[in-house]
């Protein structure tokens, strides 16, 4: 990270304004929320990401360069958070023996440039506002903008600022990552061992050749993780045949970053298929059941502001931060006729896919409506190439039609490319053009700021990988193969 000198102190903040969060709002004036047990004061001077946003921070140590550099702006002194990581940057700023003991005390990872994080410090804003007694969504703040997650997301960062020393210890918050990225591989893991699809070599791309996802887990601290591993999760259990546990653990991954839910679909077509609808309700239930009791202190205190910030799928991102719209002209990327013909061909696509790639029995797709017991064609028991290849497929058609990706959204489909790509063996494929199209999907991610050639080159790789699961053979079993036969 290449750094300012400012009347003879090095300078490691870089402010890059206009943005908030994943949601790209404008401007943010500075904030200040009332709790039941005090006053709690944060500026956030300006409008933009403190020190280090998505594209800003975040970026530079991924091979971005910063625009310009100057003195880091100053907090009110109104908490312990706040004053520890403001004392932290001042002894990372003059490097003294008191400064590096205060550093050494504080336990944080000695990189440089300071912190690595990008919304970790706005997240523990965010939570210590609901510790301190504030459970009125619209009142929640932290640094880069509103709190725009379910509450699974405030509990779970509400035991990482317990376990990080108040949010200020970023090397555990660091090293807590690094578990669970390793945990998110051991699932990944065996999710592929169950398909038996993918070759071994493969998984060597999947560990070893994504700097942009290493970097999204133990470095920059998101949310993001959190939520794929809780989904990872709930696929293994749906493999196992426990349902009921693979939905409560879907509706915990929903409740940490919305995302989840371009999962829904193939849960769904799945959930009708295994039970019928009235199957399906019980296992539906529990998860709406799951947010609303996660949900419920904040319901209780303002229902609408919790649902129209922790839901709210009208977000407006800014253009400036796309990685896979770059080469529109910003006045199409923030026109609504374009989101609403990107979620038309998205719910198309979905359908078309459930029609004619998922359901194949020659029964109407009405009859996942009945029982199985009540269908013309006998129940087959779903192998887990079935109920991956929905989930995977689900998701990853809700990417290609998404209004905007960030760079931390790599993370919502990476694990799931290796299964695309060889789960539907084609001949015009080899290995080598799949493991081309990865390099460049991963170039894509990695080209900060991006432009209009890796936004090409990531969408034509996002329609290889469609057309080969469109024209790709359905995963049924030999063994339903075998049966058929039989009869």
């Amino acid at each position: 990270m290449e750094h300012a000198v400012h009347q003879g102190r090095r300078v490691e903040e870089v402010d890059f304004s206009g943005v908030n969060k994943d949601s790209g709002n404008s401007s943010q004036p500075s904030v200040r929320w009332g709790t039941r047990r005090g006053k709690r004061n944060l500026s956030t001077k300006g409008s933009g990401f403190r020190d280090s946003g998505p594209a800003s921070a975040a970026h530079l140590q991924d091979g971005g360069r910063p625009e310009e550099t100057w003195p880091g702006r100053s907090r009110s002194s109104g908490g312990g958070t706040v004053r520890a990581v403001a004392a932290a940057r001042l002894a990372r700023a003059a490097p003294t023996a008191a400064g590096t003991a205060l550093h050494a005390e504080g336990g944080r990872l000695p990189l440089p440039g300071g912190d690595t994080e990008i919304d970790w410090k706005a997240y523990m804003a965010e939570v210590e506002g609901v510790i301190n007694g504030t459970y009125d969504y619209t009142q929640l703040r932290g640094d880069t903008g509103p709190l725009v997650y379910p509450a699974g997301f405030v509990y779970i960062f509400m035991g990482l600022y317990y376990a990080t020393g108040r949010g200020t210890d970023i090397r555990m918050a660091q090293h807590i990552f690094a578990v669970l990225y390793l945990a998110t591989l051991l699932l990944v893991f065996l999710i592929y061992h169950q398909t038996c699809k993918v070759p071994p070599f493969v998984f060597f791309f999947m560990c070893c050749a994504s700097y942009r996802v290493h970097s999204i887990f133990v470095l920059r601290l998101f949310n993001d993780p959190v939520a794929m591993v809780l989904l990872f999760l709930s696929i293994n259990l749906l493999l196992a045949q426990r349902w009921s546990w693979g939905c409560c653990c879907f509706s915990l991954a929903v409740s940490v970053k919305m995302n989840v839910l371009l999962f829904a679909p193939g849960l769904l077509f799945l959930l009708l298929r295994q039970f019928g609808l009235h199957g399906a309700l019980p296992k539906l239930g529990i998860c709406a059941v799951l947010q609303v009791v996660l949900g419920l202190p904040f319901l209780l205190e303002n229902p609408v502001g919790y649902v129209s910030r922790s839901f709210d799928l009208g977000r407006q991102f800014l253009f400036r931060w796309t990685v896979n719209w770059r080469f529109l002209p910003e006045a199409l990327f923030l026109h609504r006729a374009f989101h609403l013909a990107l979620l038309t061909a998205h719910l198309t696509l979905l359908l078309l896919f459930a029609l004619c790639r998922w359901h194949r029995t020659g029964e109407s797709i009405l009859s996942l409506l009945k029982d199985p017991s009540k269908r013309k064609v006998p129940l087959q028991p779903l192998t887990p190439n079935q109920i991956v290849s929905a989930l995977f497929t689900s998701n990853f058609i809700g990417i290609c039609f998404s209004r905007s990706l960030h760079y931390q959204f790599y993370v919502w489909y990476f694990h799931t490319l290796p299964y695309l790509l060889w789960a539907t063996p084609a001949r015009w494929l080899t290995h080598l053009l799949r493991l081309l199209v990865l390099g460049l999907i991963e170039l894509s991610w990695n080209t900060y700021p991006s432009t209009s050639c890796s936004s090409g080159a990531l969408h034509m790789c996002h329609a290889v990988i469609l057309l080969q699961l469109w024209l790709g053979p359905q995963p049924f079993p030999k063994t339903i193969q075998h049966s058929k036969k039989a009869h």
